[in-house]
This record gives C-alpha cells, sequence and structure tokens, in this order.
C-alpha cells in the first residue's frame, strides 16, 4: 500500500498501527520515532519497526505516509519541524481525538505538495506505551476522518484503505462537528471520572482507604478512563476548550437539576429522568462498542450496573 511509512508516537495507537502494518504487509519498510529513547529501545526489542529513532527528521525522509501519534499539544512543533523534510506529495495523517485545532495548527505549515488527512480512530484503552498495543484495537471500530473540501482526493482514498485494512469502519466528518460530537461523548466523561477520582482522594484518609478498598463495579467501570494518559487529555481539553464547555456547562444544569429533585424529595423527577436515561443507556448497549447494530448483541438486557 504504501513504500514507507513513519509512526510519530509508538504508544498505545502507535504500537497498535505498527503491530498491524507490519502482519498486514501494508508497506516496504515501516519507520518509528519517539522522542523518549527508552521507548525507541522498547520497539527494537518488540521488533516493532525496521527502524525507531529520536531524530523526527531523518525518521520522514523517504516516507509517502507519515502518522502523528503524539498528544494535540506537541503536533504543531512536530509538524513545523518535520515539513521541509516532507517527500512530494506525501501523505500526512494524525488519530487525535481533537480535530479543528489539529487541522489549524497543521495546514499552514505544510508545502503545497503534502496532503493532510485528519483521522480520529474511536478505540484504544487505559493502557500506555509500546508494549500495550495490539493489531486487533481497531477492527469493527469506527475511524472518522476530517479532511478539508480541498485535500487530494487520492489522498483521502489511501487513508481511507489504510484503515479499511484494520477492518475499521469510515466516517467523514466537519472537523468543528467531530469536536461537538466527542466533546460530549468522550471528552466529558474522561473530565468526570478525573473529578470524581480526584474528589475520593481529598477525603479524610480513614474513608479514602475504605472507598478504594470497598469500590463497587459502578466505581470501578466508570473511572477506569481516569486511568488514561494525563498528557494526552491535559491536551485534548486544552484543544477542545469550547465544545468541552459547552457540554460542561449542559451537564452542570442537568446535575443541578438532580440536585434540586434530591432536596425536594421529589421522586417522581427522579424516576423519569432514570427511567429516559436506563433506556437510552440499552440503547447503546445493543450498538455496542463497534457503535453499530450488533446481532449478538440486540438479544442482550443486561443491569446496567454490571458493565
Amino acid at each position: 500500500m504504501f513504500t514507507q511509512i513513519t509512526i510519530i508516537g509508538m504508544g498505545h495507537i502507535g504500537s497498535s498501527l505498527a503491530r498491524g502494518i507490519s502482519q498486514m504487509g501494508l508497506c516496504d519498510r515501516l519507520i518509528a520515532v519517539d522522542a523518549d529513547e527508552d521507548v525507541c529501545n522498547a520497539v527494537d526489542t518488540l521488533g516493532l519497526a525496521d527502524t525507531a529513532t529520536t531524530n523526527a527528521v531523518e525518521g520522514v525522509q523517504g516516507s509517502d505516509l507519515v502518522i502523528l501519534c503524539i498528544p494535540v499539544g506537541s503536533i504543531g512543533k512536530v509538524v513545523a519541524s518535520i515539513a521541509p523534510f516532507l517527500m512530494p506529495k506525501a501523505i500526512l495523517t494524525d488519530v487525535s481525538s481533537v480535530k479543528q485545532s489539529v487541522v489549524n495548527a497543521v495546514l499552514p505549515l505544510l508545502p503545497e505538495s503534502v496532503s493532510f488527512v485528519p483521522a480520529h480512530p474511536i478505540a484504544g484503552t487505559e493502557h500506555s506505551g509500546p508494549e500495550s498495543g495490539f493489531a486487533e484495537l481497531f477492527k469493527d471500530r469506527w475511524c472518522i476522518l476530517t479532511p478539508s473540501p480541498d485535500t487530494n482526493i487520492r489522498a483521502v482514498e489511501a487513508i481511507t484503505k489504510l484503515w479499511e485494512a484494520f477492518d475499521a469502519k469510515i466516517e467523514i466528518m466537519d472537523p468543528a462537528h467531530h469536536d461537538l460530537v466527542f466533546g460530549i461523548t468522550s471528552h466529558l466523561p474522561h473530565l468526570i471520572a478525573y473529578t470524581i477520582v480526584g474528589t475520593a482522594t481529598e477525603l479524610e484518609d480513614d474513608i479514602q482507604s475504605e472507598v478504594i478498598k470497598f469500590a463497587a463495579s459502578g466505581f470501578r467501570g466508570f473511572t477506569r478512563i481516569a486511568a488514561s494518559d494525563p498528557t494526552m487529555w491535559r491536551d485534548v481539553f486544552l484543544n477542545n476548550r469550547e465544545a468541552v464547555l459547552e457540554s460542561l456547562q449542559r451537564f452542570s444544569e442537568d446535575l443541578s437539576a438532580m440536585q434540586k429533585a434530591i432536596r425536594r424529595g421529589d421522586g417522581d423527577y427522579l424516576f423519569n429522568k432514570f427511567t429516559e436515561t436506563r433506556k437510552i443507556r440499552r440503547e447503546i448497549m445493543k450498538l455496542g462498542p463497534e457503535g453499530y447494530p450488533n446481532p449478538q448483541r440486540m438479544a442482550i438486557d443486561s443491569d446496567p450496573c454490571d458493565d
């Protein structure tokens, strides 16, 4: 599919891509770039790439595809350093969960001959590092592409085929719309999870130890995402602040209504709200992590506290 691919950032997503690209033979040569020398050593030990280097400028030379798997806050600086060394007609793509700020940062830096096709695979775990990746991570998951209207159509087709090789399902979306959607479905839940864990850690020592010891499935399951990479999520919130703040405002208003209902003893409000949200939750569960109807899941009617 490509002559040479360079992956910049060999964490969970980058190492998963590297494993899949190698297993499926999607390029003749695979280059791994990471600023951390220990990560490069781990890449060499795991055999994830033909070459691993800390030098991004050297790593992108000769590559017809460069994939950015780094925190959003680092993208502008990295692209500025590698842009003059990208091959003519090379394709640049990324895996960030924020799109508009990335598009705004990257496009002005690129030579006219280089195409940028932003991408966001809806996949991942709370784990990080090159050891945590696996090639099947993207199977049956959505990958959102947010190219500009004037992006070279062949570049968009090439990135589409890349993700289809991983058995991902492709959706094209406007970058600003993408950020609004994922501000509520992804970014806000992470912010709430981090906040809940933070609240638990500020309790008195005896209560805090019991919270940790007797954490029920709801607390464990919901706060799992608070174990995600702090650098990545700091950059997500700062680079999608408008959408996150809008979602947070709406959530705060709904939470305030719940608070008032509990204070007033308004059981009818609570029951009706819980019934409504339970129905929506079950619809989500029928779709499963893939995000589209799964016949095996249609028959599942599990207790929402048991997931």
